[in-house]
């Protein structure tokens, strides 16, 4: 009977105290609550009542359980439990009691500053990210302000309970290495923490600054060139998230004895990062700059404007290759690798390739003499072997044709022989028309004449009316007549296609016949019957007769 008793009267003192706790918090988050800037976070204040007060019961039952499942073991030895729990207290000096009672106390003060500290910081963090959202009332930045303030509650949250939980350790002269591994955790978290605070913060202010940049950019500042330059927001964010998960790395690897040493390739590794960062911003600056500078002036010639427009692929590239492998040598300095020999031993198997790649020679050297010598420029419609189109790129290796099917051909520089160009100061739209041997020539010449005089006042890239150059071939069944109409290069396709349905529709008006073929097929049977004569037009079905 006196077992059960101190067993009852175990429990009952762990109850007792976990309700005395739960009491002084219930109490707290009633003057909580008194505060007007509280009461908007009413709901939020019971949810975490509900959870402190679910996290109190549940430990206060599995103590209970454990004692009691402890005393029972302690019958089922034949252990008489007064005096068990009298060999217990007893060596325990009253001073040990008296520090224990004082840590509890204390330990008790702390949870509830704890408590009073979030109760205050969290309104503010919500009032701090309402106004950020509402800042210029900007809303495309709404989702990743809340997502910072969020993540900094949270982490903040962990952070104060793994503090109290280090401080009641020692105030409860708990086991020294307790503490010190909480306080290796808590560096740790912190440090993942606020390393992930640091970047979602950062991601805040890039996407604001975006907005900011977007909202005001306008032609006449200096934020017109933010749109050539935004696509590297994403870049940004992704170097940056790079360089802090490293930084965190390094971090936590300085906190573990064990692996200290890898902590100073950290730094190294940001570097990197910041170098490729920085490249890519020198070769995207360099690019706006070449096309600001020699594509600003307005009052540039179309053949000079043409001419430049050729030559800033050329100069980018010769950047942009210039840019990488200057990063590529800091980085190798970066990593702590002397780079002169691998330079030289580049050069040497460059030597060696360069002798045995003539080609690769030729094509380069005949780039740069089209580029220099003008032989054609980007845009110009030219005819080179089998390929006739527009000029899409002029490379130091290859030019890009795109015929007008769409079919791009690429032609090595130096296979480039002889070339037709239609872009030179205007190109002739040449069309043909037949027309039947009893027509009036004088009357087909005036009409085509007054067709061309349309033409031009209809197509502004016409220079001049069309003219019929003469007769220039007796056909099988028509006359050809030959047309000329002077236009402007590289538009002389598309005005033939024009010509050729204007004049269709005006002989239509005037009646002049465009003869086309007739074949008269005869078929002799074997039998000696009658014939069959079948007259075949070209283009109709078949007409049959019977003689």
């Amino acid at each position: 009977m006196l077992d059960i008793l101190i067993i009852v009267a175990e429990v009952s003192l762990i109850i007792l105290a976990f309700s005395v706790f739960h009491w002084l918090i219930g109490k707290l988050f009633k003057q909580l609550v008194r505060f007007a800037w509280l009461r908007k976070g009413d709901r939020s204040t019971r949810a975490l009542r509900r959870k402190i007060r679910g996290m109190l019961v549940l430990h206060c039952l599995m103590l209970c359980v454990l004692v009691v499942a402890v005393n029972l073991w302690l019958i089922y030895q034949g252990n008489n439990l007064q005096e068990y729990t009298l060999e217990v207290i007893t060596p325990i000096s009253p001073d040990f009691w008296r520090s224990f009672a004082i840590g509890a106390f204390q330990s008790a003060g702390i949870v509830i500053v704890a408590l009073i500290s979030m109760a205050i910081v969290y309104p503010i963090l919500d009032i701090a990210c309402n106004r950020a959202k509402k800042f210029e009332y900007i809303t495309s930045n709404d989702d990743s302000i809340e997502e910072f303030f969020s993540f900094l509650k949270n982490n903040l949250t962990n952070i104060v309970w793994l503090s109290v939980a280090i401080g009641c350790t020692q105030l409860l002269q708990v086991p020294a290495i307790v503490s010190q591994f909480l306080y290796i955790g808590l560096k740790i978290y912190a440090i993942l923490a606020a390393g992930l605070l640091i970047f979602k913060a950062v991601a805040a202010i890039i996407d604001s600054l975006d907005a900011l940049s977007n909202k005001y950019s306008n032609p006449d500042n200096f934020l017109r060139f933010y749109d050539h330059l935004r696509h590297l927001v994403s870049f940004l964010k992704r170097s940056l998230e790079y360089a802090i998960y490293v930084y965190m790395a390094t971090l936590v690897v300085q906190q573990l004895e064990l692996v200290a040493d890898l902590a100073a390739y950290g730094p190294r590794i940001a570097r990197v990062i910041g170098i490729i960062f920085i490249s890519r911003i020198f070769v995207e600056v360099a690019n706006l700059v070449i096309e600001e500078a020699l594509l600003k002036n307005k009052k540039l010639s179309d053949f000079e404007r043409q001419r430049r427009l050729t030559l800033i692929p050329l100069i980018r590239s010769s950047l942009r290759y210039a840019i990488y492998f200057g990063a590529s040598i800091s980085v190798l300095y970066t990593l702590g690798i002397d780079p002169t020999p691998i330079v030289a031993a580049a050069g040497i198997v460059g030597l060696a390739i360069g002798l045995g790649a003539q080609n690769l020679i030729n094509d380069m050297v005949s780039g740069f003499f089209i580029l220099f010598e003008n032989y054609y420029l980007v845009g110009d419609f030219i005819e080179v072997g089998n390929a006739m189109g527009t000029v899409e790129a002029i490379d130091l290796r290859t030019t890009r044709i795109r015929n007008p099917d769409g079919q791009q051909h690429i032609i090595r520089n130096g296979d480039i022989g002889e070339l037709v160009n239609y872009s030179k100061e205007y190109t002739n739209a040449v069309v043909e028309v037949g027309v039947a041997y009893q027509s009036d020539l004088d009357h087909v010449y005036r009409v085509i004449e007054e067709i061309g005089k349309v033409l031009k006042q209809e197509q502004l890239v016409v220079i001049e009316p069309t003219k019929v150059d003469g007769l220039n071939e007796f056909g099988e069944s028509d006359l050809v007549v030959r047309t000329v109409t002077k236009v402007k290069p590289g538009t002389h396709l598309a005005i033939e296609r024009i010509l050729r349905k204007m004049i269709k529709n005006t002989f239509d008006q005037e009646g002049i016949e465009i003869p086309f073929a007739r074949r008269v097929l005869i078929f002799q049977p074997e039998d000696g019957g009658n014939r069959d004569v079948v007259n075949a037009v070209k283009g109709d079905n078949l007409n049959q007769a019977s003689e």
